[in-house]
């Protein structure tokens, strides 16, 4: 019998349960402590539960956490692991130590249909969105899981087309009864959905990253199919709506490629764009996927355009390059498994 994990429940959620099995009230903070607290691998540790009631829960439910099926170690301490969902699919995630911050970028579909042009996931096509149990367990299994200090949803997939899941497990992250993490510890990318976008920026005080790429809607299409349903510019309009000013961070991606992306016209129509939004603008290296004629761009060239767009007002950093020894860029590990195995 297949039992329902209990991992990526809220607290609202848990009450439910304790209140169909006849459990008393107060049981759904205890499990909720022992699940998100003390991060427990089984019912049967909740040791304030009585028997009967562990018994209870044990058999429709389990805690829902597994452990990484494989993982690959960089030389600068940077650590991709592997996940295996139930059905089978395959999913990475990836630990990022520097200096006095540890972040774990986490994966919220299995595959993607946004299909960007410099991207392996989107290679993969879509297979499945993850279940905010099968999100956090990226959080809760990996070894570093007590060290970090940040979390980005970065990995694989888009994750304002699996809004509902990315949300219940921000609530539990952010949420007394979970993890109790402030919303400036976590940061969620989109190529910016719009409905989605708009109802994560009511819904949750985290940090937001769009992916840009290029500020020319014709250039874009060619790099991100979405722009021809998710225009940069009409996504750049509703952001106006908002206030970044206070808690919450807005960013911008900017992957940098050789001779497409990297010279000065496209700095100055990045500055054309975004003037008068408070955020900031995060320059990327190109980590190379296979089949793809794309290049990164060279350190002289990123240098001159992060100095362009700071020297304009818009405030931009060089995101240093991690992991290039270890089947860098973000789909990578789990297209080599799934290939292995249909071999």
């Amino acid at each position: 019998m297949t039992k329902t994990p209990l991992l990526g429940r809220t607290l609202d959620e848990l009450k439910d349960i304790v209140a169909d099995l006849g459990m008393p009230k107060f049981t759904a903070g205890q499990i909720a402590s022992w699940i998100y607290g003390k991060k427990v691998a089984s019912i049967d540790e909740m040791t304030n539960l009585s028997l009967k009631n562990r018994e209870l829960l044990e058999a429709s439910y389990e805690i829902g956490c597994s452990a990484p099926v494989h993982e690959m170690r960089s030389v600068d301490g940077t650590v991709k692991y592997l996940f295996r969902t139930p059905e089978g699919n395959y999913v990475e995630t990836v630990y990022i130590p520097e200096d006095d911050r540890a972040t774990l970028c986490v994966s919220s579909q299995v595959g993607c249909k946004m299909n960007c042009k410099f991207c392996m996931t989107g290679k993969q096509g879509f297979a499945a969105d993850l279940t905010a149990a099968q999100i956090l367990n990226q959080i809760y299994s990996v070894p570093e899981r007590d060290t970090l200090t940040n979390v980005v949803f970065m990995g694989m997939g888009e994750p304002f087309d699996n809004l509902d899941e990315v949300l219940r497990a921000l609530d539990v992250l952010t949420s007394d009864y979970g993890y109790g993490w402030s919303p400036k510890r976590i940061t969620v990318s989109s190529v910016g959905l719009r409905k989605g976008l708009e109802r994560f920026l009511s819904l949750s005080d985290c940090h937001l990253a769009i992916s840009l790429h290029s500020p020319f809607p014709e250039q874009r299409k060619t790099l991100m199919p979405a722009e021809k349903a998710y225009s940069i510019r009409d996504i750049v309009e509703v952001l106006r709506r908002y206030d970044f000013s206070k808690q919450r961070r807005l960013s911008f991606e900017y992957i940098m490629f050789k001779g497409v992306n990297d010279s000065l016209i496209y700095a100055k129509e990045l500055v054309r764009l975004l003037h008068g939004l408070d955020c900031r603008m995060n320059l990327i290296r190109f980590h190379a996927i296979p089949d793809v004629d794309l290049e990164g761009s060279d350190e002289e060239t990123m240098l001159a355009f992060r100095n362009y767009l700071t020297g304009h007002g818009l405030f931009s950093t060089i995101r240093a390059s991690r992991g290039e020894d270890i089947f860098a860029a973000c789909g990578m590990l789990s297209t080599a498994r799934q290939q292995t195995e249909k071999n």
